[in-house]
């Protein structure tokens, strides 16, 4: 133990050196020298802003352009770190108003370079500079036309002096989303600037090492995130139409990337327009990136019933969705959650259970509630959650014990569908396999269920409990009998029960919407565990 310590803060320590060393080196006049360009172009592709509309929110109030060019605005040093961010990014770029003087704008830029032209740890951190570059070209016709020869001089130099530093610093970037971003801005550099040989195929190269990194064979993201996969084909897209409107040829593996995403999009969204609360997810705003699509001219399909760990078998009516994927690996678990087995009922549109959502600010104390397995439609044993978290200072906590699927079995027939599938998340600890096993009968609409406890050794009396999770509107009483419970979804009836179990309803907290909490009910099955291997039974039927 103590020589493990030992080891602990010899590796923390030269970590801590390593950094610091870096640090200093990026602050130093040799780094200014290497990143500054000896040869600068002029920007001749301008790319269109509503490219972009599928990322950027835009304010719904029109920005005057004057708000910015305010010296205190860059010199205030009060201002929190996300607004730090957001007015560094240039984002902002996008919510202008169309009257806005280019004259304006550009001395707006000025002022940034002025300030920022050297290396800054806070305003050159790879996921704003990306945005930066992305922002400042994509508005080019604010940014660059018509200005000065000086300006424009001062303007490209800069450009691809982030652009240098982005290649630098990339790699070693945490995030992959922050990859992601950089890769982007890089290859619209080389397409806006028609540097091939330099700027676009290096994008395009370490695009490709992005996928390799972070994708499965299925072209799903390794963290089993479905909000990081609509993000990447956002990204994958928003690139594929640069290409196109600069008249240059796109490369094969985008379109091969976009199909596959677009495939796991469908699964994951189309199919039913509803949020899976699953691995980080959120209720988002798809909708509006539907629209794009259907303005770009992409359409995308998916009659699968199992992609990323995901098997969704569904009818015009009735959706059913569960989590039959083993855990991330922990370098892509940092918003992974601990609901292995736990699952979603959607009818007609309207979700009958469902998980509990997630909440994505990692510095909050509610983020780690958020990746609990009773926060999920699932089994908990000794109120212990199926996957174990380490957390990191100012970091999301990754897994540090995860899970593998032992088994799994999906059948799915007119009139008879069935999941089937078992972890091993309690093994280590407790002896004990969960399998959980759903079936639906179409005909009788009507959901069987059984959880089985399987002891891999003699370790009993365990204090067990299965949630099922309603959302914030949805109304749920006890029968006078105790013996089921009645569910309003909108009009629709529904009646729980499981013989012989306790039932209970319980309140708890939905995360369905970003860093934002709000009340719901949860059914409950509560008990110990006796016998060797137990079966907890449970029915949903339709009134």
């Amino acid at each position: 133990m103590i020589f493990n310590n030992l080891l602990n803060l010899i590796n923390n320590s030269y970590i801590f050196s390593k950094k610091k060393t870096r640090s200093l080196y990026l602050k130093s006049n040799i780094y200014n020298r290497k990143i500054t360009p000896s040869i600068v172009g002029s920007l001749e592709y301008y790319p269109s802003p509503n490219l972009l509309d599928s990322l950027v929110k835009y304010d719904k109030k029109k920005i005057n352009i004057e708000n910015y060019s305010l010296n205190e605005i860059w010199d205030n040093k009060k201002l929190k770190k996300k607004d730090y961010k957001n007015l560094n990014s240039f984002f902002w770029l996008f919510s202008l108003d169309l009257r806005s003087s280019k004259k304006n704008t550009q001395n707006v830029i000025l002022q940034w370079i002025e300030r920022n032209q050297w290396y800054s740890p806070k305003s050159w951190e790879v996921d704003i500079v990306a945005k930066r570059i992305i922002a400042w070209i994509s508005n080019s016709r604010l940014t660059y036309e018509d200005g000065s020869a000086d300006y424009k001089n001062k303007f490209n130099s800069v450009i691809k002096k982030q652009i240098n530093h982005l290649i630098n610093e990339i790699d070693g970037s945490e995030w992959v989303d922050d990859k992601m971003i950089g890769c982007a801005a890089i290859i619209l550099t080389g397409l806006s600037y028609k540097d091939k040989d330099q700027c676009l195929k290096t994008g395009l190269n370490l695009l490709r090492k992005l996928i390799k990194f972070s994708f499965d064979n299925d072209a799903f993201p390794k963290s089993r995130n479905i909000r990081q996969l609509c993000f990447y084909l956002k990204y994958f897209i928003l690139i594929r139409e640069w290409f196109k409107e600069s008249q240059s040829e796109i490369p094969d593996f985008i379109n091969e990337n976009i199909y596959y995403l677009g495939q796991a999009y469908a699964f994951c969204w189309q199919n039913n327009k509803v949020d899976l609360l699953f691995n980080g997810n959120n209720e988002s705003n798809n909708i509006d990136f539907d629209h794009y699509l259907k303005r770009f001219g992409y359409s995308f399909k998916n009659q699968n019933s199992e992609l990323g760990g995901y098997a969704a078998l569904n009818n015009k009516k009735i959706t059913l969705i569960m989590d039959v994927g083993s855990s991330p690996d922990k370098k892509f678990s940092s918003n992974y959650q601990a609901g292995s087995l736990s699952f979603e009922i959607i009818s007609s549109g309207k979700k009958l259970i469902c998980n509990s959502g997630y909440y994505q600010n990692h510095t909050h104390q509610l983020n780690r509630l958020s990746k609990s397995s009773a926060i999920h439609s699932a089994l908990i044993l000794d109120d212990r959650s199926s996957c174990n978290f380490n957390k990191t200072k100012n970091e999301s906590s990754k897994i540090s014990h995860g899970l593998k699927i032992l088994k799994k079995n999906i059948v799915f027939e007119k009139n008879y569908w069935k999941i089937n599938s078992a972890h091993d998340g309690y093994l280590k600890q407790y002896g004990v396999i969960h399998e959980r096993e759903i079936e639906f009968y179409p005909e009788h609409i009507k959901f069987i269920g059984h959880d089985k406890i399987i002891f891999k050794n003699n370790i009993k009396n365990l204090k067990f409990e299965i949630r099922f999770h309603l959302e914030p509107n949805i109304k749920a009483m006890k029968t006078q009998d105790n013996k089921s419970i009645l569910i309003d979804l909108d009009g629709e009836g529904w009646k729980f029960n499981s013989d012989n179990n306790n039932i209970n309803i319980d309140n708890g907290l939905y995360f369905g919407k970003k860093d934002y909490f709000v009340d719901n009910k949860n059914i409950v099955i509560s008990g110990m565990t006796n016998d060797e291997n137990q079966t907890i039974k449970w029915e949903i039927t339709k009134l």
